[in-house]
């Protein structure tokens, strides 16, 4: 399985938003977060026989599809959900924009820890209300949440907190005691919380395990909007299709209500590759995890000996945090697309001190975006 990994699959040409931005200049993208994987057999197989049936009309969710995702909360994370609390969406980002207009009114405060995916800065502001970011805390070589700073940072005016489990861009796996904490102060100042657990499915870390904060009680499952997808494990962003999980009544017809009439419904491909994934996709992910361990270690190790360049160990994702504030860089995106790689800016997620790198790609890619960095770093710091 090793070497379905190491294929390189062209992709120019694809209309592909990750190709398409460095197209016609040597620059390998390693920005926005969807692997260079081909998608598991069993998606891709899927995918063929419906589209051999030859319809392609409005659909319904597959009959078997809330059932599967039933079984797999309650395999994986010991969590009972029930039917009606899923809620299918087009995409994860909707997810927040509708978090935010489904709490709340006009001009109240939606709370955040930083560096964070963009979307979570902006999806307050689309939806009329004002962002409160507090800076995580790096506690050793792990980042953690700030929770004091973040209390402190509530007023009467604050109604949600956005929340990323596992973290985007850091790469952290929130322990149980953290989220326990968080828990109680979500019940304490009588907010709700919007948590985005993309990444669930990619755990790095031997001996860590992904533990949905909804999951730890009804308390705060009842003020909670999980937000899940198989996009970013299975590699089918592209067929947009994520999903809600909201236990409670009001909440729930709340963020109905806020969709109605402007979030269409999942296409049946997405639905298709969606139950193809969950169903028949875990052993393949249990080999994507092996390979993308290996790309992590490796490029943990070969950062953290370029002098400039500091990268903490990425517990989750195939996303690298790296902070180049050593390096002294006045415009880091434009030095690294200048070397041939192009990462995302960390000023983008709130810190400008650090860039996010994509390592879900063949090893000889990223060796060869190392082997860049290293070139024009050399020719940049004083011997």
């Amino acid at each position: 399985m090793e070497k379905e990994f190491d294929r390189q699959v062209d992709r120019k040409g694809t209309a592909s938003q990750k190709w398409e931005k460095y197209a016609d200049r040597d620059i390998l993208p390693m920005w926005v977060a969807d692997t260079d994987f081909q998608a598991p057999p069993a998606v891709i197989q899927a995918l063929h026989e419906r589209i051999e049936h030859g319809i392609f009309g409005y659909t319904n969710v597959p009959g078997q599809l809330n059932q599967l995702i039933q079984a797999r909360m309650q395999r994986l994370y010991d969590w009972q959900i029930e039917q009606d609390w899923l809620i299918w969406l087009p995409g994860l980002v909707c997810g927040l924009n509708l978090a935010c207009r489904a709490v709340g009114e006009t001009g109240d405060t939606v709370l955040s820890p930083k560096p964070i995916y963009p979307p979570f800065m902006s999806s307050p502001r689309l939806s009329g209300r004002e962002v409160c970011t507090v800076p995580l805390r790096q506690n050793g070589d792990h980042f953690v949440l700030d929770l004091a700073a973040l209390e402190a940072s509530i007023t009467g005016n604050t109604r949600l907190l956005l929340f990323c489990n596992p973290h985007n861009p850091g790469g952290a796996v929130y322990r149980r005691e953290e989220l326990e904490q968080l828990a109680e102060l979500i019940l304490k100042h009588d907010l709700y919380l919007c948590s985005d657990e993309i990444h669930c499915d990619l755990i790095l870390e031997p001996g860590l395990q992904h533990i949905p904060i909804a999951s730890l009680g009804a308390d705060i499952r009842a003020r909670t909007i999980t937000l899940m997808a198989p996009s970013k494990t299975y590699n089918i962003a592209g067929l947009g299709c994520s999903f809600a999980i909201i236990s409670d009544p009001q909440l729930r017809k709340q963020f109905i209500d806020v969709k109605k009439g402007i979030v269409p419904d999942v296409n049946l491909l997405g639905y298709t590759a969606t139950e193809a994934a969950y169903r028949d996709g875990d052993e393949w992910n249990r080999q994507q995890l092996d390979y993308l361990r290996g790309n992590r270690d490796y490029l943990h190790r070969e950062i953290n000996q370029i002098p400039g360049l500091k990268l903490l160990p990425v517990e989750a994702t195939y996303l690298a945090w790296i902070d180049v504030s050593g390096a002294k860089l006045s415009n880091p995106a434009h030095f690294f697309e200048q070397a041939g790689v192009g990462m995302s800016p960390g000023r983008d997620f709130g810190d400008n001190h650090y860039m996010r790198l994509n390592f879900g790609c063949p090893r000889e890619t990223l060796e060869e975006a190392v082997r860049r960095i290293k070139v024009a770093l050399s020719n940049e710091l004083p011997a």
